[in-house]
């Protein structure tokens, strides 16, 4: 198909030549995708300078004549953040989030549920509401279940037993051990693990299961809120390969 219609998110948006620019964006049936906007810069009636990060576009799209890239011929204004770009703070998250989308790449079957994850993400954001100490972390959590890479956090990798009290994540095996197999390994088999409490098992659990909108945005300790960034940040270190230093993410 030469040509076709899609929603989709901006993700990043620069500029090449002196008119033209180049979009990252999710679209809902396809993933995330870099397409060329020509002459955009100074369109008023094909894009109605509506091409800003985090808004969400009707596109239509056309492949180049040789099928080498795609060329974003028109778009239109569906949603988009109204106060969130006045808050640096909450627009912070919202960049954070984006990046690690960006880099971790979303393919056309992870494409409908990484997009309404965006969508009600900006909501979260948009309407004022206390959000997660975690968020950004949450969300990568989140996301990397939607592509299919979510840890076990319900079962002992081991044993399959429901876990139902304090457990230990052992980061490089991406498993989940209750007391009684956690005991019973070796400690140079576990060096990397981090303990877990029930209630930060509960909130991870909840965070895989469902959006950005019905997140608990005060429900642990500051150390359970440590152990859970530390689950985190090292399942996707570990296993997606991403790491945030300096403002981006690079691979690890």
């Amino acid at each position: 198909m030469n040509e076709w219609q899609d929603e989709a998110v901006v993700l990043r948006m620069g500029h090449f030549r002196e008119s033209d620019l180049w979009l990252r964006l999710l679209c809902r049936g396809r993933g995330a995708l870099t397409l060329f906007a020509f002459g955009a810069s100074r369109s008023r009636r094909r894009f109605c300078g509506c091409l800003d990060v985090f808004n969400t576009l009707q596109c239509r799209v056309k492949v180049s004549g040789r099928g080498d890239f795609l060329n974003l011929e028109e778009a239109a204004l569906l949603r988009g953040p109204r106060g969130l770009r006045a808050d640096w703070r909450r627009m912070g998250l919202a960049a954070n989030c984006l990046r690690f989308l960006e880099a971790l790449g979303v393919d056309g079957e992870a494409a409908p549920e990484s997009f309404a994850l965006l969508e009600d993400l900006r909501e979260l954001l948009e309407d004022g509401r206390p959000v997660p100490v975690l968020l950004p972390l949450f969300f990568r959590l989140r996301l990397a279940g939607a592509l299919g890479f979510a840890p076990n956090l319900g079962q002992c990798g081991l044993c399959g037993a429901d876990v139902e009290e304090r457990a230990s994540f052992v980061v490089d095996e991406g498993l989940l051990l209750c007391p009684r197999c956690r005991a019973e390994r070796p400690l140079a088999e576990t060096r990397y693990c981090v303990e877990v409490s029930r209630a930060g098992l509960d909130v991870l659990r909840a965070v895989q299961q469902t959006f950005p909108s019905a997140w608990p945005a005060e429900a642990l300790s500051a150390p359970e809120r440590r152990a859970c960034a530390r689950l985190i940040d090292g399942f996707v270190q570990y296993h997606l390969g991403l790491a945030w230093e300096n403002g981006r993410f690079r691979r690890v």
